[in-house]
């Protein structure tokens, strides 16, 4: 009797050394470990939040002595990061009527340049040019990484993302513009700068009125996606490093296209049709989603113009103007 509840008992210590040991053994219990995500600090609705303290706009060389203006180099020192990080310098063109007096001011933020290419007035000297004979005082940021600037970041994203705080930071530091006649400010912006511009317009809720030739207007990441057809690469660098990000960050958080509903200032578009860079289709949608909004906004579309609203371009700025002064 003794030998039969032996057995039973034998088996069970067995199993339970078996169990035991299979507990000691177990893979250890895994940590949660928190990546940290520091370029949340631009999403649209955190950099909403945050104040760019105005910059003193120093004026350097001059480039141009016209009858009408001065063309000069001036720059701006911020902290790209607006969290009290290290301090950088933007360099850019400014234009200052030569007739005595206060005028408005024109912020103008270029469109997509090449920095092997690029020099100071790249993309806005001409339009520029044309308002400061009209009676304004222009300011076109190289940004980071362009002239005689700062480098950039070294996250092509976060190089992205500084471009809104450079333009929150110029916004802020117009009254420190000399010659400003502490009223009025007004926005022109081209292509790239348009997605600038329409974001930085979202960020801040200004009321500036703004014109914008043929801007990128379609969402983030798709809209750097589309011009990374690049011979050689075809666009494999930015899709890893875009994947990258992705894996991190909710790409919406960033995207222009989220937040049109925050933007308070009136418009005008102005879009050609033979547009080989953005499609004017963009525009067409963009309007149409501003109107669905009932934002204060203006079109013009352009029949065979280009990207640059040749040849139509006399015509083009010549309305920008008639927006500006209207407003």
């Amino acid at each position: 009797m003794k030998k039969l509840l032996l057995v039973p008992l034998i088996l069970i210590a067995f199993a339970g050394g078996y169990f035991f040991k299979a507990y000691l053994i177990r893979p250890e219990t895994k940590i949660a470990i928190i990546k940290p995500t520091p370029l949340n600090k631009y999403t649209i609705e955190n950099l909403s939040k945050t104040r760019a303290p105005a910059s003193n706009i120093m004026i350097g060389d001059t480039l141009t002595k016209d009858k009408n203006f001065t063309s000069s180099i001036f720059s701006m020192n911020f902290d790209p990061t607006l969290i009290g990080q290290a301090t950088k310098k933007v360099t850019g063109v400014i234009n200052i009527p030569t007739k005595p007096g206060k005028y408005p001011v024109v912020v103008i933020f270029r469109g997509f340049v090449d920095q092997k290419t690029y020099t100071p007035g790249t993309g806005t000297q001409k339009d520029a040019e044309y308002f400061a004979k009209n009676g304004f005082i222009t300011v076109a940021p190289d940004f980071l990484g362009y002239a005689g600037s700062d480098k950039e970041a070294t996250d092509i994203f976060e190089s992205r993302f500084q471009t809104y705080t450079t333009a929150m930071t110029m916004l802020s530091s117009v009254k420190n513009i000399p010659g400003w006649d502490g009223k009025n400010v007004y926005i022109w912006a081209h292509s790239n700068g348009g997605q600038i511009a329409l974001t930085t317009l979202e960020i801040t809720g200004v009321t500036y009125p703004t014109v914008l030739w043929a801007p990128v207007s379609k969402p983030f990441p798709f809209s750097i996606l589309y011009f990374s057809d690049v011979p050689g690469d075809y666009g494999k660098y930015l899709r890893g490093q875009l994947a990258n990000f992705e894996s991190d960050y909710d790409s919406d958080l960033f995207s222009a296209h989220k937040y049109f509903d925050h933007i308070n200032a009136p418009l005008l578009i102005e879009q050609g049709t033979a547009d080989q860079s953005v499609p004017f289709a963009w525009s067409n949608d963009l309007v149409a989603t501003l109107k669905t909004l009932h934002k204060d906004v203006k079109y013009d579309l352009y029949p065979k113009a280009d990207h640059n609203l040749q040849p139509v371009w006399n015509t083009a700025i010549a309305r920008s103007l008639a927006f500006f002064k209207t407003h």
